[in-house]
């Protein structure tokens, strides 16, 4: 699952702290405080530095364990909340100064929780599930201990282990980032494209020598000069460039260039073009003009300013990339891409979101849409799906392959009609409960009479056919619902079986569809 090396791919520190990363629990930071990880810039020494406990140090540092026979995996910990959610590609553990107490070996889990998940649960077997990514590795002291990860899942939460003890100054997760659009609730409304938080990145720059191309899409305004993109005093012809990547597929409504900070050293004049090339690298999008639209003319820029434009931009229609060319030179601190995504770049983010989930988490939802192990192990299978299309073609396919044996599994997922969900037993899923309330909503509004006359036909079901009295109820009214039932009692119940299996099928297709809707 890792190889050790020397080099990390260019990716972002997912648990950096201008992300919002945050160690949040260690079981020991007797030394030195676990919050010390994921400090901004690198570890310092101070050579007669003291506190109260012993030597201060740059990093987190738990006391020496005094280990037996008998425990041959002891271990300290700490548990690291991503700033974004995001797959792993690889991590940092970095020893600096740690000479005659850093850790041994070090191993990484990760996990996928609510962002705001308390610690109880996180450290709860029942509630979370963590899964090594890094398997036990030895480290070195006073050394940037660097290892590539291999994993497709996208996770929240890490879970440094230090065997036995010791001490370590960082820890940098590079990765990258997969938004998780449902928790942030805003795919159907204007969403900063270019956003590291949604998925967007700065892929190269034609200079960046006082300032990093990506500080031009972190969060927030820039706090000082150092916090935007800035590059060298331009000699010469020509001018300076940045070339993004959208974290999802749209036309731009609107963009804001922030010069925040740069009052001597802001550009004259900038223009910003934008390129529909999903499947296009950044060298070919900066070698090939033809890509490139226009969105914004050449226009003269303020220093210390937010500008912001939206009539003066160009319809340039969908796009993947954008450029920012600023002339000659200089700084600027952010740039907002905002636009609106379609029914169909929605979706597209929702099948990348279901390709990218941990497999208990996939499990999971797929569990909710049809509670038989034979199609979701089959649904797991083929991922990543990669598009809509097939997501529900595997979807059909794997039910009509097991449906024939697996539909009484499925069926015990789900309540009787008339019923709600959490008088069903196995199907405990939120989500499960939420879509059969919604697919029973005829229900409601049934008579009185209505409804006693469906709970009555069920009994009458279950005792002639052995199973509950099953349809696709969304869309059908309480009298539909009962017409149905009527006619199904004069069935065999081999007929019924037969009926039953499409039925869930139907159910199946819908909650899919709920799955790819964000």
């Amino acid at each position: 699952m890792t190889t050790k090396t020397t080099e990390l791919t260019d990716h972002f520190d997912l648990a950096s702290e201008r992300l919002g990363g945050a160690v949040i629990a260690s079981n020991d930071d007797f030394f030195a405080e676990k919050e010390n990880l994921l400090k901004p810039h690198a570890a310092v020494w101070k050579e007669h530095e003291y506190t109260d406990r012993g030597k201060w140090m740059d990093g987190w540092e738990s006391r020496r364990k005094r280990i037996h026979g008998d425990q041959p995996d002891a271990h300290d910990w700490a548990i690291v909340r991503l700033g974004v959610p995001g797959i792993v590609r690889g991590v940092v553990v970095d020893t600096s100064f740690f000479r005659g107490n850093y850790p041994d070996a070090c191993s990484i889990e990760a996990c996928a929780a609510p962002t705001d998940a308390f610690v109880d649960d996180l450290l709860d077997p029942a509630q979370t599930t963590w899964t090594e990514i890094l398997a036990r590795s030895k480290l070195e002291g006073n050394s940037r201990n660097t290892f590539v990860v291999t994993s497709g899942a996208a996770v929240t939460h890490l879970r440094l282990k230090i065997f036995p003890d010791g001490g370590v100054a960082r820890l940098r997760v590079h990765g990258d980032v997969v938004p998780d659009w449902r928790r942030l609730g805003h795919a159907r409304g204007e969403i900063d494209l270019a956003a590291v938080e949604h998925g967007g990145d700065v892929l190269l720059a034609s200079d960046m020598f006082f300032g990093e191309r990506r500080n031009l899409i972190m969060p927030g305004r820039a706090v000082n000069m150092s916090d935007g993109w800035e590059t060298r005093r331009r000699r010469g012809p020509g001018h300076d460039w940045a070339i993004l990547r959208l974290g999802a597929t749209a036309a731009v409504s609107r963009i804001e260039i922030d010069t925040n900070h740069f009052k001597g050293n802001f550009p004259d004049t900038c223009t910003v073009e934008v390129a529909h090339a999903p499947d296009v690298s950044a060298d070919d999008l900066a070698k090939d003009e033809s890509w490139w639209k226009p969105l914004l003319g050449r226009t003269k820029l303020q220093a210390h300013t937010r500008h912001r434009f939206e009539a003066e931009l160009d319809d340039a229609g969908p796009a993947t990339h954008v450029r920012l060319r600023v002339y000659p030179d200089g700084g600027v601190s952010r740039l907002r891409v905002f636009g609106v995504l379609d029914e169909d770049q929605r979706r597209a983010l929702a099948v990348r979101r279901l390709d990218a989930l941990p497999e208990p988490d996939a499990r999971a939802e797929l569990h909710a849409c049809v509670a038989s192990k034979p199609w979701v192990d089959a649904m797991l299978a083929a991922r990543p799906f990669g598009t809509a299309a097939r997501v529900r073609a595997t979807a059909t396919s794997s039910w009509d392959a097991v449906k024939a044996d697996g539909w009484k599994d499925a069926l015990a997922a789900h309540p009787r009609i008339g019923e709600k969900a959490a008088q069903a037993g196995p199907e405990r899923a939120v989500v499960a409960r939420s879509w059969s309330k919604q697919e029973q909503s005829g229900m409601a509004t049934a008579s009185p009479e209505v409804k006693a006359a469906i709970a009555a036909g069920n009994q009458a079901y279950e005792a002639k056919h052995g199973f509950i009295y099953l349809v696709c109820a969304t869309g059908k009214s309480g009298d539909e619902l009962r017409a149905i039932q009527q006619a199904r009692l004069e069935a065999t119940p081999e007929a019924e079986a037969r009926t039953v299996a499409e039925e869930l099928g139907k159910i199946m297709a819908i909650r899919i569809e709920k799955l790819l809707d964000l």
